[in-house]
């Protein structure tokens, strides 16, 4: 059900009467004091109302289902002049203030109007709602509108660190709680009903929908669909339902005051707000509860004490200082305490002030990314230092700047950032495989390339959750995104001055390599420091065809072969590019070529393995012949 109503227009028709009277007996009670000016009508010895317009209601939240509502009205007033000598007649438009109240438990039945003045300026209310009647609670709220809803209904959580426990919330709140698979796709995650009614469930036994009689404050959960998977468990769901009941009765029930029939709310998985500009109250409602929900589970003060004293356990048991040492720990500690997922845990984190909390439990391409850190505001929440194996190719192809600092060797792509080549940022672990080092890892906006973010692909979830995916993925993350090139990327003088000598070593190469292919791949590999056997081992071919290929036996070599020896060297990508050239190839426009360009752009640090796991992942023919015979084996 999608809530949208207006108060404003169901209390201008249905006290449409009533605002006529009110606003005609103050009139005539205080003609003489009210400033009705005429251009016709010097004298104003009479006035009588001809019509009103509600102008707006600004509505405050009182306790339980009562509700104050300041009711501005344009007056249309007919006012005259007559004596004995003349008779002059005009229209004013004053406008008045009516202060009301009402209680939407009794349908407003008991509406009565407090006050009235002529108009001056809008009262300051102290719990304002808006005209679908849902409250406002801005982003700098949150937190104190989850204080209130505690302090109403378990203040001990406020007191000290402990866990909200659900069903207990549900049992205090008045409401009940009942298991069901709400429906057979699992895109409702929770359901609450106001009033009773007959409404229907799934069962799977059946694989149909089966009727039922429910009553009101009930609360319907579905196990199997936890809320967004990697936001939230089955106590996020119960809290977030019990959030629409402290909150939002009122709103639900100006929808009955228009539609009799209306019994429930339904959370679906998309739940926030949609990827269009028009937001309704359902898409408000759902925001405030997805956000309130877990400040709430895991309260600001609170949350801060827990966090500092799990922080302070740890640093003693892993000895160390660094926050991002003990981060990843941390965050599985407080998930646990507070009952919520190390996802949520993580984002409260980082709410209260840890951002080094953003580079921990950290998934691409279903792979965990080491912890990382940057400095405080380096990027913004639409940015991100990591990025996919997808994106990486794209990125590394598409003619720019950037693609031109790929081949001149200027990044290299580690870990899942774009790093700058440096043996500062560059090492490799005991594998011989490359990653970052642990300065690079604790300064990764010093040495790693910023992307601007934008969402791919929703598969049902709304940009609501934006911010929160995009910088805390995990392994279960269903939200795909699409990374660029980002315009806030800066160079520092260093990375200028180490980029320059490395620049000059690349290019004295390029300008001594010979004409002949056998002659520059003889060059390329008395630089490459690396012997014939170590070549052929990481480029997976015999000893035996790389001597062919050095001695000129062995006429127009593949391009797979080429780019097999560049990789088993981590040759440079101009080096690469020259050799390639040299050989007599040129790579063509197909997905198989494209990616290998881009894995001798950004890729050629990493092992063969590596390279033909970006090959087999994009459905591509991997190389080297025993990644070929392992292929042909499952085929």
């Amino acid at each position: 059900m999608k809530l949208s109503r207006s108060f404003k227009e169901y209390v201008a028709n249905r006290f449409y009467n009533q605002f006529c009277d009110v606003a005609s007996n103050y009139i005539e009670e205080n003609l003489s004091s009210m400033d009705l000016r005429s251009g016709s009508v010097s004298n104003i010895n009479a006035a009588s109302v001809s019509d009103i317009t509600v102008k707006s209601v600004s509505v405050d939240n009182l306790p339980d289902m009562a509700i104050a509502f300041d009711v501005i009205l344009e007056v249309e007033v007919e006012v005259s002049e007559c004596n004995r000598y003349n008779d002059y007649s005009d229209q004013c438009y004053p406008w008045l203030m009516l202060h009301c109240k009402g209680d939407l438990d009794c349908n407003l039945d008991d509406f009565s109007v407090i006050s009235v003045s002529s108009f001056n300026k809008k009262r300051k209310l102290k719990s304002p709602l808006d005209d679908a009647l849902v409250p406002y609670i801005t982003k700098d709220k949150l937190d104190e509108a989850a204080t209130a809803f505690l302090q109403r209904n378990y203040p001990e959580a406020l007191r000290s660190p402990i866990a909200v426990e659900p069903t207990e919330l549900v049992k205090r709140m008045g409401l009940s709680l009942e298991p069901k698979h709400i429906t057979s796709d699992f895109s409702v995650f929770g359901q609450i009903f106001f009033c009773d009614c007959d409404t229907e469930y799934y069962d799977p036994e059946t694989d149909k929908m089966v009727p039922i009689s429910v009553k009101g404050k009930t609360i319907f959960f579905d196990p199997a669909a936890y809320f967004l998977s990697n936001l939230g468990s089955v106590n996020n769901t119960i809290i977030h339902e019990c959030v629409h009941w402290d909150e939002h009765r009122k709103a639900f029930e100006l929808e009955r005051l228009y539609n009799i029939n209306a019994s429930q709310i339904k959370c679906e998985v998309i739940g926030g707000i949609r990827n269009n500009n028009v937001r309704t109250a359902t898409d408000w409602m759902e925001w405030q509860a997805n956000a309130l929900t877990p400040r709430i589970q895991m309260p600001l003060i609170n949350f801060k004490m827990k966090a500092a004293e799990v922080i302070k356990k740890y640093r003693a048991e892993l000895h160390t200082f660094e926050l991002i040492d003990v981060m990843e720990p941390v965050i599985q500690e407080l998930s646990v305490f507070y009952g919520v997922s190390k996802c949520a845990a993580k984002i409260r984190m980082v709410d209260v002030g840890y951002d080094e909390a953003i580079g921990a439990f950290n998934y691409i391409d279903g792979h965990y990314i080491r912890p990382y850190v940057f400095k405080k505001n380096a990027i913004t929440k639409k940015q991100t230092y990591a990025i996919s194996q997808v994106d990486a190719i794209i990125q590394g192809i598409i003619p720019s700047q950037f693609s031109s600092d790929l081949q001149s060797g200027k990044y290299q792509f580690i870990e899942s950032h774009y790093c700058f080549n440096s043996p500062k940022y560059i090492t490799s672990d005991p594998n011989g495989n490359p990653c970052l080092t642990e300065y690079a890892r604790l300064h990764i906006d010093e040495c790693c390339v910023i992307f601007d973010l934008s969402l791919k692909s929703t598969n049902k979830y709304g940009e609501a959750f934006y911010t929160e995916c995009a910088l805390y993925r995990d392994a279960n993350s269903n939200v795909i995104f699409e990374a660029h090139y980002s315009n806030d990327n800066k160079e520092s003088k260093n990375q200028a001055e180490q980029f320059a000598a490395y620049k000059n070593d690349v290019l004295g190469v390029l300008k001594s390599l010979p004409e002949s292919f056998p002659m520059a791949l003889k060059k390329v590999v008395e630089w490459s420091d690396m012997t014939e056997e170590d070549i052929t081992w990481e480029a997976d071919m015999s000893t035996r065809q790389l001597q062919r290929l050095l001695n000129d036996d062995e006429q127009n070599p593949q391009l797979d072969t080429v780019v097999l020896l560049c990789l088993a060297m981590k040759l440079p990508p101009l080096i690469s590019s020259a050799l390639i050239k040299k050989s007599g190839n040129s790579f063509k426009a197909n997905d198989r070529e494209f990616t290998l360009q881009m894995l001798l752009n950004g890729y050629y640090t990493h092992s063969l393995e590596e390279c033909n796991k970006i090959l087999l992942d994009q459905h591509l023919l991997p190389l080297g012949k025993t990644a070929r015979g392992q292929l042909k084996e499952h085929s």
